[in-house]
């Protein structure tokens, strides 16, 4: 058609080429010649210097493409710069592309086909209707994907696509659906719940192979025709004989996605705790206590807050308001001079020392209404830094509106209970190293006088549902045996196929 939709070319064509196009095609057909144009930026190497043989700092692009393959290279270079900024090239980006996106795509398929294939999934069954909620939220998310990746399409802009969908992938579909969704695929019967989780996971995956293709078009391909393979459900033999997604207004619940952000911030804020502290995500521990700001925030909490508490392995979860929290937990405030440097300018060090002598009441006022002004400036959460002190016996984090204090006692009850969270872990890593299929059941044995006898066997009933394990005993001695170590100590198992 003419003019053209768009074309595309080296920003040093802009007098050579982009003016004459339109000159030529205002004297010929009195016409521009194109409706848009995606002017390329240089590729650089990765320090920011002009690629050249003289200085040895090229990347050969065919060795590039045969190491790496052109979808990766093709996604690296897309997401990492706007085509129209200067790219610098770095072959470590690409590499990380293809582990971090692609990889966790191919993991997250393969996990889907292993538990398909033990099921005989085939999607021949009516699409469930009453969808449990972690599977109305993925789908919320996957079209509210869809109509950004197609406002980003046809606004040209091919970086906001492949940022958008790589989060999709690892934040929402890999590192929450998938993981909480686990054992809803390899445990019990061939349910309705089940069912709805393969449906919904194999939407997913195919409406990734579709919006994805224009800038992985080899992978992507591959991805639909292997998904496709095993339903049939398309009649179109590739993914770019596809019609492009469109996004299902009615399966989109906007509180829904609110408040799973809220748990997924929550459970990010809880795991950064026990980082600092060193306190692994298998031991329980038992309270995390949050201030809540207005009565939207408490609902939405309380309804996430079994999945919360799952995630982070708390056995309580409180929620205080402004006023309990003002006496527990002591916040302070800085500028950040990085925002409000270039807007404040000679009135910099007034405001910046009022916001430092700010009191409780007006930092929690700046965190519920999210803005303040002083001195005739309109200040918001962006152009200050909100952290807290610790409460002793407690760790606190604070992230925007939002604080959490998580409480560090262990208790000899919830010491038992996080060794026999290691050692489930540990009897996993047997089974899968010994190739024992998903539902294989096993007997454990361990040699007595072992570490943590007691520990184990008091939790004997929860561990053997995790491992399907149909008997835990204790021997005097093992022949045969795999030697494992929780917090130091090694001790000898036998762990046997039924």
């Amino acid at each position: 058609s003419f003019p053209a939709d768009f074309i595309a070319e080296g920003v040093d064509q802009t007098r050579g080429w982009f003016y004459t196009l339109h000159a030529i095609g205002t004297a010929v057909f009195d016409s521009v010649a194109y409706k848009n144009v995606m002017s390329n930026g240089l590729v650089l190497d990765k320090n920011g210097q002009k690629m050249s043989k003289r200085l040895g700092n090229a990347v050969d692009p065919f060795t590039t493409l045969e190491k790496y393959g052109p979808d990766a290279t093709r996604w690296y270079m897309i997401a990492n710069a706007n085509p129209w900024e200067n790219l610098k090239f770095d072959l470590e980006g690409i590499d990380e592309v293809r582990r971090k996106f692609f990889g966790t795509l191919y993991n997250t398929y393969s996990f889907f086909v292993l538990y398909a294939n033990v099921d005989g999934f085939k999607y021949a069954e009516k699409d469930i209707e009453n969808r449990p909620e972690i599977d109305r939220w993925i789908l919320s998310e996957l079209n509210l994907l869809v109509k950004d990746v197609t406002e980003f399409y046809n606004d040209y802009e091919p970086t906001k696509v492949a940022r958008a969908i790589n989060n999709f992938v690892n934040d929402n579909l890999s590192n929450w659906y998938v993981r909480l969704c686990r054992r809803r695929f390899w445990k019990g019967d061939y349910s309705d719940d089940k069912i709805s989780a393969y449906q919904t996971l194999y939407t997913c995956l195919e409406t990734i192979s579709k919006i994805a293709a224009p800038i992985a078009p080899f992978f992507m391909d591959q991805l639909y025709r292997d998904l496709n393979g095993m339903t049939g459900k398309n009649t179109a033999e590739s993914v770019h004989l596809t019609d492009f997604p469109v996004a299902q207004e009615n399966l989109i619940d906007q509180d829904l996605v609110e408040k799973t952000h809220l748990a997924q911030q929550i459970t990010s804020m809880v795991f950064s705790l026990r980082k600092k502290e060193n306190i692994k995500v298998r031991q329980p521990l038992q309270k995390v206590m949050i201030p809540v700001l207005d009565a939207k925030t408490e609902q939405q909490i309380l309804a996430v807050s079994d999945l919360i508490k799952q995630e982070v392995n708390v056995k309580e979860l409180q929620l205080i308001n402004a006023d309990e929290a003002s006496h527990l937990i002591v916040k302070q405030i800085k500028p950040n001079f990085k925002t409000l440097g270039a807007r404040l300018g000679k009135d910099m060090k007034t405001v910046a020392g009022e916001i430092t002598n700010f009191t409780a009441d007006q930092i929690s006022t700046l965190e519920k209404e999210g803005k303040m002004e002083i001195q005739s400036y309109e200040i918001s959460l962006d152009d200050v830094e909100i952290f807290t002190k610790d409460i002793p016996g407690w760790t606190v984090a604070n992230e925007g509106k939002m604080t959490v204090a998580l409480d560090l006692t262990l208790t000899e009850e919830l010491k038992a209970e996080g060794i026999a969270r290691e050692f489930i872990n540990r009897v996993q890593n047997i089974r899968k190293e010994k190739g024992f299929e998903l539902t294989d059941r096993i007997v454990i044995k361990i040699e007595e006088n072992s570490p943590f006898e007691k520990e184990i066997m008091n939790n004997k009933s929860y561990i053997s549902e995790e491992v399907l394990s149909d008997e835990i005993e204790i021997v005097i001695s093992l022949a045969n045996f795999e030697e494992i170590e929780i917090d130091e100590k090694k001790f000898k198992i036998q762990v046997i196929k039924k």
